[in-house]
């Protein structure tokens, strides 16, 4: 780069020739007067051109000399390293015997390791097979104690739920039994205390449902004290037991009588023989729904 400017072009005949073209071209428009003709602008305009491209050619001659020295330094210097070729094959060459022999040499040491590498690899195969065998073991049986945990909790639950059921029966039977007493003093309290022991259990999901008089029967919700098929048009007379749904999943249908067809609607439904006591609820009613 320090040897460029050797290459530089003389500038000034070239700025020569721009300044006199640009005076040719000042005298052809002043001698023209005001009226000045095309072919005077055509030949102010051409020398005007002229000169500017004069005095630009020293410079991009000497763009294009600083460019053709850059490429013969960069093409010096490529072809220094290819007058080490010979050198460096010999070395590759000498390097490579060297190879050749420490494969020789190391030949009986690698087929050893081949050998205890294959060996550490079944080790490693068999292990993991046994400790695969052992957590499939181990999963089985705390999948059968979970299993086994689980089955006691639905007993139990299906036990508790049973008892809370029984309460809430005879809690019911106590208020009927306040009720057809006649008692409004007795009835009311008695009401009380089963809202309350019912708001009780409503917490753990249990919830009683009961049936209106002259409530038409549905099959789904109702069971009729006494009549295996109630015809279609049946009607309930009174509440015997109530029914539970736990969780929101109906565990027991409510027990009713039902009104007789030939009797008339405004007649109560105390002129048959009550209910002293609800019916109890199935053991296995209870323990099946809550499985």
């Amino acid at each position: 780069m320090n040897e460029v400017p050797v290459w530089k072009a003389a500038k000034w005949p070239f700025l020569f020739a721009n300044v006199l073209l640009l005076l040719v071209a000042a005298a052809v428009i002043y001698h023209a007067g005001r009226t000045v003709s095309r072919a005077d602008i055509y030949l102010a305009v051409g020398c005007a051109a002229l000169g500017c491209l004069l005095g630009c050619l020293p410079f991009v001659l000497d763009y294009r000399a600083v460019g053709k020295r850059l490429e013969i330094t960069a093409l010096a210097a490529a072809t220094e390293p290819l007058a080490d070729l010979k050198k460096y094959s010999e070395q590759i060459a000498a390097a490579t015997a060297q190879w050749a022999l420490v494969q020789e040499a190391t030949k009986g040491h690698a087929d050893k390791t081949v050998a205890a590498a294959k060996d550490v690899a079944e080790r490693m195969t068999d292990e993991i097979r046994d400790f695969n065998e052992f957590q499939v073991k181990l999963n089985d049986t705390e999948k059968g104690a979970l299993r086994l945990e689980v089955e006691k909790l639905r007993r139990a639950e299906a036990d508790w739920l049973q008892v809370l059921a029984r309460i809430l029966d005879h809690i019911f039977a106590l208020h009927d039994a306040a009720v057809r007493s006649g008692n409004a003093e007795l009835a009311a309290q008695i009401g009380q205390f089963q809202q309350t022991c019912r708001e009780a259990a409503r917490r753990i999901g249990l919830v009683p449902l009961g049936a209106a008089p002259d409530e038409k029967f549905e099959a789904k919700k109702h069971r009729a004290h006494g009549i295996e098929t109630p015809p279609a048009d049946a009607v309930v007379a009174e509440t015997l037991a109530p029914g539970l749904t736990y969780q929101g999943r109906l565990i027991r249908p409510v027990l009713v009588r039902l009104r007789d067809s030939d009797a008339p609607a405004a007649e109560p439904a105390a002129a048959e023989t009550p209910a002293g006591q609800p019916e109890p609820a199935a053991p296995g009613e209870l323990a099946h729904t809550a499985d």
